[in-house]
């Protein structure tokens, strides 16, 4: 028996909208219903008088940043939220579970809970299903949410699937924590932008005594059409008998769209944060209070709306405030744009109680994604085109050929200059080094780690591009048949990994969880158990002996112009002390005299890789030979060709020796074992 006696009213022909109501302990809630945030206890520069004008029903709070200030105890001492902020309609609490989710390298999760360190004070706290239950009984919300494992919604369908199911278990604890609670409770289906996964999701939830149902883990990471079509999927599976609520969503066409496809409930910052950046919603389209169009302009800003801003104040005033940077500015925005939300919500009831939702939808749709149609903003000039991506010393290049590479500014140097990064990783790296044979087990319990390095993670295309061939390997040949993969990836700067992450959409291999959870964690793990995903951050050269020795290596940092320390012998040489006495392999795309002679110093066999554009070579550097280096496709040592090559070359020594020092090098060359090797010339 539901805690919230919901009733639908209306549902609207030829559409999944739905108008209903349902009762809670502060007041009665009329759907679709938009919540304005209240994350701390507060809706940002709004009080609840001004609220309450606008018609505001229910208010969000979140559990996670509750706990943290002012804690459990300032609640109960108060009775609650609603005397403590001095509401006296419904509450309703997220769980904390997408702020954890959020969170940078300080949270660490387990089935048991989340362990994070608190923003505010530094102290280890941990959210488990209960405690976060305790949490927001303490709290006195109307409406309680279940403690969700959010992940990214372009995660893969394993970790997805991993991630719902941890939900699941945590969603069963939380109804059991609720106990005897007046407090409603929600469940939240998960399952990322995997149509089965959000099916097994939802069939799963509505089988448990909650009192309504929530869509998580969208608007973080898809498209617009993934959004509309998942959340589709989802309310499609829903009973009928409950309030649906669509989580962190979103923009007035997200909230359209949504309520088209049978969504009742939903909550976003956008009103309040696009007001502070001088974005308002009007009835003509958004309008960008920063223009200079608006300075001698005395209309309101938007005349169809009666809200205090609009009676008030002119767009020449509104303008002059968020140029100045004037907190009243925000203010003012964040009354009309949750004005203008809560005017969209009772219009789109009115359109699913009259049974003309449909046509309105249809006018709609076009209206709310208008700019300003009084003020249409110039053609930019040719030089001033969209602003380019950018993170510290990086930015994001596109390519004649249509894909997007990394571009480091201060040397120019680009990752992937010539050919997609996820192709050149996969010839270069992938094919190359033979991983998914290497993967394969030769012995039922050949269960020993092939450990990788991944020199230079940049981008993470190389180490991607091993994650998705074992991923393809396992859906063909199962779990049972491959060895655990460990990948070892060294990097100083994580900037090009986290600007190409934020533009995911330029960077098809970066669509997966792996990359998120490497970021916030240092360390990723397949569901399956057979990939370990481990980034050791900073000086390569301070971690190498620390490091577990490798099978094989991608060497791919930056060139010897830009980061010469990695390319001198004395690393090459240290390189292959650590990966003694075990054969190993080194790929790199460095085809240059002198990184091959550096090689052959340090102790390496030295062949000819394959080629790359623009390059026709690169290098594979082995640490001893063996059957893998007699076989007769393996790539082919550098012979005779090549030392005389060497020998007629002008730069054949580094720079510096002495005559007598010369001599020697050319010695140690010249005697270097694999040139004894004729067959393989």
């Amino acid at each position: 028996m539901s805690r919230l006696s919901f009733t639908l009213e209306k549902e609207s022909p030829g559409s999944q909208a739905r108008a209903a109501r349902f009762q809670t302990a502060h007041g009665e809630v009329r759907t679709p219903v938009f919540m304005p945030v209240g994350t701390q206890a507060t809706v940002k520069n709004m009080n609840v008088e001004g609220l309450k004008a606008l018609g505001a029903q229910v208010l969000l709070a979140n559990t996670y940043h509750l706990l943290l200030r002012p804690g459990p105890d300032v609640f109960r001492k108060f009775g609650g939220i609603h005397r403590f902020m001095n509401w006296d309609r419904p509450v309703l609490t997220d769980s904390g579970g997408f702020q954890i989710f959020s969170l940078p390298e300080s949270r660490v999760m387990t089935e048991a809970g989340a362990r994070f360190r608190s923003y505010v004070d530094g102290e280890l706290h941990f959210l488990s299903p209960e405690s976060s239950i305790e949490m927001q009984r303490a709290i006195g919300s109307d409406i309680m949410m279940v403690l969700d494992q959010c992940i990214a919604s372009t995660a893969s369908h394993a970790e997805a699937e991993a991630a719902m199911q941890l939900t699941h278990r945590w969603a069963e604890r939380s109804l059991r924590a609720r106990g005897d609670s007046p407090q409603a409770l929600f469940g939240i289906v998960q399952g990322a932008c995997h149509r089965d996964l959000r099916l097994r999701s939802a069939e799963f939830l509505r089988a448990l005594p909650f009192d309504g149902l929530a869509i998580g883990g969208l608007a973080v990471g898809e498209t617009h059409e993934q959004r509309y079509e998942f959340t589709g999927i989802a309310t499609e599976q829903l009973p009928k008998h409950l309030p649906r609520y669509l989580m962190g969503v979103g923009t007035p066409i997200d909230i359209l769209e949504s309520v088209h496809r049978g969504v009742d409930m939903f909550d976003c910052i956008i009103p309040t944060q696009l007001a502070q950046r001088g974005t308002a919603f009007t009835s003509h389209g958004r309008i960008h209070c920063r223009r200079s169009v608006h300075k001698f302009s005395d209309t309101p800003l938007d005349a169809a709306c009666a809200c205090s801003t609009c009676r008030d104040y002119s767009r020449a005033y509104v303008h002059h405030l968020i140029k100045s940077d004037e907190v009243l500015g925000w203010q003012l925005l964040s009354i009309h744009n949750l004005a203008f939300y809560q005017k969209l919500m009772a219009e789109i009831r009115a359109a699913i109680l009259s049974g003309e939702f449909s046509s309105y939808y249809e006018r709609q749709r076009v209206a709310l994604v208008r700019e300003d149609e009084a003020n249409p903003a110039v053609p930019p000039a040719p030089a001033r085109t969209q602003k380019v991506p950018r993170r510290g010393d990086y930015d994001i290049v596109t390519s004649p050929q249509g894909f997007s590479s990394i571009r480091q500014l201060s040397s120019g140097e680009v990752m992937h200059s010539v050919s997609a990064p996820a192709d050149e990783a996969n010839r270069l790296y992938i094919e190359q080094s033979r991983l998914a044979a290497r993967l394969r087990r030769r012995q039922p319990d050949d269960a020993e780690p092939l450990v990788v390095w991944d020199v230079g993670l940049g981008a993470a295309s190389n180490a991607m591009a091993a994650i998705h061939r074992v991923e393809s390997e396992l859906a063909a040949a199962g779990p049972a048949a491959l060895r655990p993969l460990q990948i070892v990836s060294f990097e100083r700067d994580l900037d090009p990994l986290i600007l190409a992450a934020r533009h995911a959409s330029h960077f098809p291999h970066l669509r997966h969880g792996a990359p998120h959870g490497l970021l916030n964690k240092g360390r990723w793990g397949h569901s399956s158990g057979l990939i370990d995903w481990q980034l050791l951050r900073g000086d390569f050269l301070e971690h190498l002996e620390a490091a577990p020795a490798p099978d094989v290596i991608f060497y791919d940092p930056f060139s010897s112009k830009t980061d010469t320390a990695l390319w001198h012998t004395d690393v090459f040489a240290r390189l292959h002390r650590h990966c003694a006495p075990r054969p190993a392999e080194l790929y790199t795309y460095a085809a240059g005299t002198a990184v091959r002679v550096a090689l052959l110093l340090a102790g390496f066999y030295v062949a000819e890789g394959v080629g790359t554009p623009p390059k026709a070579t690169t290098t594979v550097a082995y640490t001893r030979l063996d059957g893998r280096t007699a076989d007769a496709d393996s790539p082919r040592l550098l012979g005779p060709e090549w030392l005389a090559r060497w020998r007629r070359s002008g730069s054949k020594y580094p720079a510096g020796l002495s005559e007598a020092e010369q001599t020697a090098f050319e010695r140690r060359i010249e005697t270097h074992p694999q040139f004894s090797f004729p067959n393989r010339a």
